[in-house]
């Protein structure tokens, strides 16, 4: 994930949170926790493994 991909992810995600718990009595608990997880995903970094090359064939 390019880092404006990212960028893009937190910010809708930061949205639905305030939308979803700022609307306490049109949310479920269901709305909420889907939130929050969405929000735990969005800070989290995707972690490449490191790219290796293979040793030239003497």
């Amino acid at each position: 994930m390019t880092p404006d991909e990212q960028i893009v992810k937190m910010t809708k995600a930061i949205n639905q949170a305030i939308k979803v718990m700022g609307d306490r009595f049109g949310s479920t608990e269901g709305d909420v926790d889907r939130t929050i997880q969405a929000l735990k995903e969005s800070i989290m970094k995707e972690v490449k493994p490191p790219v290796t090359t293979a040793p030239a064939a003497s």
